[in-house]
């Protein structure tokens, strides 16, 4: 079989009448059959031409799927490294494939659960009085501020390595997003650590508090979003396609 350099299996980008080929594990396939590889773009994600070894980890399917296409080719081995990334952290990711994908998923679920949690906490007070739900929302809070930095590294992270700090929108705006949410949870939490008694009383404190602590959830809430919409984009029908 023909060997290809990833040089050359760029020029197979299906657009322009072009074959759209995939590498995948040092196999190069032609999927130019698949309606989902319509003009070389998969998913508004994926771009015929490029090794997606690393990608497909993330995908909703098997590798097996590609097997369903006629193999064209091999990568050429040295090819398959990361060269956008330093020689030691390839070799890193090549021992354990877990610390390219894994780390973001893994610690991405935590500020969104304790966000979450302050302000269902927050409000079973509001509607029971019981000081323990008030106290366990304090407590959610702090969890959310000492993990929103945790997953904001890894998000940095795993930009820097699957997508080469391209500007790419949805991550963008994740950025903005988190540190956003992160500036609300600090100046919360000092608010409350200073005030203990603020949603015992009645006044426009309180009225501010509770509305920043809504905001938290529908900013974590668009966070999650437009993180979902790398993994799982959202397709257009057909007719608006055209």
């Amino acid at each position: 079989m023909k060997e290809f350099e990833l040089e050359k299996l760029q020029e197979f980008d299906g657009k322009e009448g072009k074959p759209a080929y995939v590498a995948y594990n040092g196999k190069v396939y032609d999927v130019s059959g698949s309606k989902r590889w319509k003009g070389g773009l998969h998913m508004n994600r994926h771009h015929a031409g490029n090794n997606l070894t690393s990608d497909i980890q993330a995908a909703p399917h098997e590798p097996s799927v590609l097997e369903r296409y006629p193999q064209v080719g091999t990568l050429k081995k040295e090819k398959q490294t990361d060269r956008q990334l330093p020689p030691i952290v390839s070799r890193i990711l090549e021992k354990a494939p877990f610390f390219r994908r894994h780390p973001h998923p893994m610690t991405i679920h935590f500020p969104i659960a304790f966000t979450f949690a302050t302000l269902a906490f927050t409000l079973l007070y509001l509607i029971t009085g019981l000081k323990n739900f008030d106290v366990t929302a304090f407590y959610c809070l702090g969890a959310a501020v000492f993990f929103t930095p945790v997953a904001i590294v890894t998000g940095f992270y795993t930009w820097w390595v699957n997508y080469g700090a391209r500007a790419i929108r949805p991550v963008r705006i994740k950025q903005k997003l988190s540190f956003l949410l992160l500036s609300l949870e600090i100046g919360l939490f000092i608010w409350r650590w200073n005030n203990p008694m603020l949603l015992q009383s009645l006044g426009w404190q309180r009225l501010i508090y509770l509305l920043l602590v809504l905001s938290m959830f529908f900013v974590v809430t668009m966070i999650g979003w437009f993180g979902a919409s790398l993994t799982f984009p959202i397709e257009k029908p057909e007719n608006e396609k055209q």
